[in-house]
């Protein structure tokens, strides 16, 4: 079920819109929504009885779609620049997640070091290259030059 924001309005994901509405917002054709939605363009959500309901942001979607179609992109384009769009956000997002660890890892590494500096004892620590290496845990690789 999609969250609803305080005061009764509806999410951007809550699928409130019937298809003349959503027709209607976009400026495109029901049956446009129909067809946009068997090329798999657009999944609108559905009522019991099977009826399509859109979302907000299915009908800022259709904008989108309706806007580069009007300037000459067919729907193949429209579909890989939509992709493209989403392998965008799903790469920035995982970029946010990298450099948060990166920042942890960072804050662990100074604070290990800044407690090596004052002779306090280390936290067990998990990070193998905060880790002295035990006595028997040396190793020697030799390589034979041609």
């Amino acid at each position: 079920m999609a969250a609803r924001e305080p005061f009764g309005n509806p999410g951007p994901d809550a699928a409130v819109y019937v298809i003349s509405v959503a027709a209607e917002l976009t400026g495109l054709h029901p049956q446009t929504l129909r067809t946009y939605e068997r090329l798999g363009l657009i999944t609108p959500g559905r009522t019991g009885g099977g009826g399509r309901r859109y979302s907000h942001r299915d009908v800022e979607l259709l904008r989108e779609i309706a806007d580069l179609t009007s300037i000459g992109i067919g729907i193949e384009g429209v579909r890989r620049i939509l992709d493209l769009t989403d392998r965008a956000a799903a790469l920035a997002a995982r970029n946010e997640e990298l450099v948060g660890e990166l920042e942890a890892t960072r804050a662990a590494l100074a604070q290990a070091l800044a407690a090596r500096r004052d002779g306090t004892p280390l936290p067990p620590n998990k990070l193998p290259v905060l880790r002295r290496p035990s006595p028997g845990q040396s190793m020697v690789v030799w390589r034979r030059t041609p």
